[in-house]
Protein backbone atom coordinates (compact mmCIF):
# COMPACT_ATOMS: atom_id res chain seq x y z
CA UNK A 1 0.00 0.00 0.00
CA UNK A 2 3.03 2.18 -0.49
CA UNK A 3 1.52 4.40 -3.21
CA UNK A 4 -1.95 4.54 -1.67
CA UNK A 5 -3.46 7.18 0.62
CA UNK A 6 -6.31 7.16 3.11
CA UNK A 7 -9.14 9.23 1.69
CA UNK A 8 -11.99 8.41 4.10
CA UNK A 9 -12.52 6.70 7.44
CA UNK A 10 -15.60 5.76 9.41
CA UNK A 11 -16.76 3.30 12.05
CA UNK A 12 -19.58 2.11 9.77
CA UNK A 13 -18.77 -0.65 7.28
CA UNK A 14 -21.81 0.40 5.26
CA UNK A 15 -20.57 3.96 4.80
CA UNK A 16 -17.12 2.90 3.66
CA UNK A 17 -18.66 0.44 1.19
CA UNK A 18 -20.80 3.29 -0.20
CA UNK A 19 -17.74 5.52 -0.60
CA UNK A 20 -15.79 2.71 -2.25
CA UNK A 21 -18.66 1.98 -4.64
CA UNK A 22 -19.08 5.61 -5.66
CA UNK A 23 -15.35 6.01 -6.26
CA UNK A 24 -15.24 2.83 -8.33
CA UNK A 25 -18.22 4.02 -10.40
CA UNK A 26 -16.00 6.99 -11.34
CA UNK A 27 -13.14 4.72 -12.36
CA UNK A 28 -11.08 5.20 -9.20
CA UNK A 29 -9.72 2.04 -7.66
CA UNK A 30 -10.39 1.85 -3.92
CA UNK A 31 -9.79 -0.65 -1.15
CA UNK A 32 -11.09 -0.88 2.39
CA UNK A 33 -8.79 -1.55 5.32
CA UNK A 34 -10.38 -2.94 8.46
CA UNK A 35 -8.84 -1.23 11.50
CA UNK A 36 -11.33 -2.74 13.96
CA UNK A 37 -9.94 -4.56 16.97
CA UNK A 38 -10.41 -8.18 15.98
CA UNK A 39 -11.13 -9.58 19.43
CA UNK A 40 -14.15 -7.40 20.19
CA UNK A 41 -15.04 -5.62 16.93
CA UNK A 42 -16.12 -2.64 19.01
CA UNK A 43 -13.19 -0.24 18.86
CA UNK A 44 -11.69 0.95 15.63
CA UNK A 45 -12.71 2.06 12.18
CA UNK A 46 -12.47 1.31 8.48
CA UNK A 47 -10.36 3.22 5.97
CA UNK A 48 -10.93 3.76 2.26
CA UNK A 49 -7.62 3.92 0.40
CA UNK A 50 -7.00 5.14 -3.16
CA UNK A 51 -3.87 5.47 -5.30
CA UNK A 52 -1.98 8.71 -4.60
CA UNK A 53 -2.60 10.02 -8.12
CA UNK A 54 -6.39 9.72 -7.66
CA UNK A 55 -6.58 11.35 -4.22
CA UNK A 56 -7.56 14.83 -5.44
CA UNK A 57 -10.40 13.56 -7.63
CA UNK A 58 -11.53 11.13 -4.93
CA UNK A 59 -11.72 13.92 -2.35
CA UNK A 60 -13.85 16.07 -4.67
CA UNK A 61 -16.19 13.17 -5.41
CA UNK A 62 -16.64 12.40 -1.71
CA UNK A 63 -17.29 16.04 -0.85
CA UNK A 64 -19.68 16.73 -3.73
CA UNK A 65 -21.55 13.47 -4.27
CA UNK A 66 -21.83 11.64 -0.96
CA UNK A 67 -24.03 12.74 1.92
CA UNK A 68 -24.84 10.58 4.93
Amino acid sequence: MENWIKIFEDESPVRVEIVKGVLESHGIGAVILNKKESAYKIHGYYEVMVPNEDSSNATKIIENEIAF
